[in-house]
């Protein structure tokens, strides 16, 4: 998506041998989809309609304006928030191929609820991001985190100042795993101590997650309030399926995922990395 951007500014600002540089609030792994990526760049605005006529018809421009000259989308965000999408039914989702995670099996969303609720606060992630990494700060403050339901799909919400490689897919894949009864509540919560990755749970598929937006200047993004307000109304109070309100459209193509290591979870979720 940069280099598509980048190539379209640079002909509309007729920038002959000379390169335009993005910055962008969010850095997502391959195959995972943006709702609201901010960028930035030295230059004239541009009008949008313009730069979505070079832009191929996965990616497109909703704004831009003017900034501060030294406003930077990555440096100045103060918070990050992500959703990831689980459709939870037998049935596959012909409508949310390559937009949710199709999970066929039973999920207790109290579980769920709870492994959300441990995360908010400063923890050490180490066991949610792969072994061979380039960060050096591992531990993140996590301003939100919950899930919402409604029908058959599941939304985890989360919020936080930043985020390491494949952190949103291991925490859903690992908190799954809590939901059908594989593990603890309190095994999960254990891995927010700094243990190994290959304490935590397999990673989820790229196609389920979404960039919603980022945060500047201590605003954030997602209202823990309202979040949990929209919960309430939302689930059926007897319901141990998983349920949640369609989400917008998507602007990223997907990749075929990996095999996960328990056998008739195969072709659901990946191998630990």
């Amino acid at each position: 998506m940069q280099g598509e951007v980048e190539r379209a500014l640079g002909v509309l600002l007729a920038r002959a041998g000379r390169d335009v540089t993005l910055s962008v609030a969010g850095r997502t792994d391959a195959g995972v989809h943006a709702w609201g990526q901010v960028a930035s760049y030295e230059g004239e605005p541009v009008a949008p309609r313009g730069l979505n006529a070079l832009l191929p018809g996965d990616v497109a421009a909703l704004s831009c304006t003017v900034a501060d000259d030294r406003f930077d989308a990555r440096r100045d965000a103060t918070s990050r928030a992500y959703c990831y999408r689980v459709l939870a039914r037998p049935a596959r989702g012909v409508l949310d191929r390559g937009r949710a995670l199709h999970w066929p099996w039973q999920v207790d969303v109290a579980l769920l609820d709870a492994c959300a609720a441990a995360l908010a606060g400063t923890h050490d992630f180490t066991a949610f991001t792969p072994t061979d990494t380039e960060h050096v700060r591992l531990s993140r403050d996590v301003f939100a985190a919950f899930w919402l339901v409604s029908g058959h799909v599941l939304e985890f919400w989360i919020e936080a100042d930043a985020f390491m490689r494949n952190m949103n897919r291991v925490l859903v894949g690992t908190m799954l795993q809590v939901a059908r009864g594989r593990r603890s509540v309190d095994d999960f919560m254990s891995l927010l101590s700094g243990r190994p990755r290959s304490a935590a749970g397999p990673t989820a598929p790229p196609w389920g997650l979404y960039l919603a937006g980022a945060g500047y200047q201590g605003k954030h993004v997602v209202s823990p309030r309202s979040a949990a307000s929209r919960r309430s109304e939302d689930r059926q109070p007897a319901s141990r399926a998983a349920q949640a309100r369609p989400c917008g459209d998507v602007e990223t193509s997907v990749r075929r995922l990996g095999r996960d290591r328990f056998d008739d979870d195969a072709g659901i979720l990946e191998d630990r990395q």
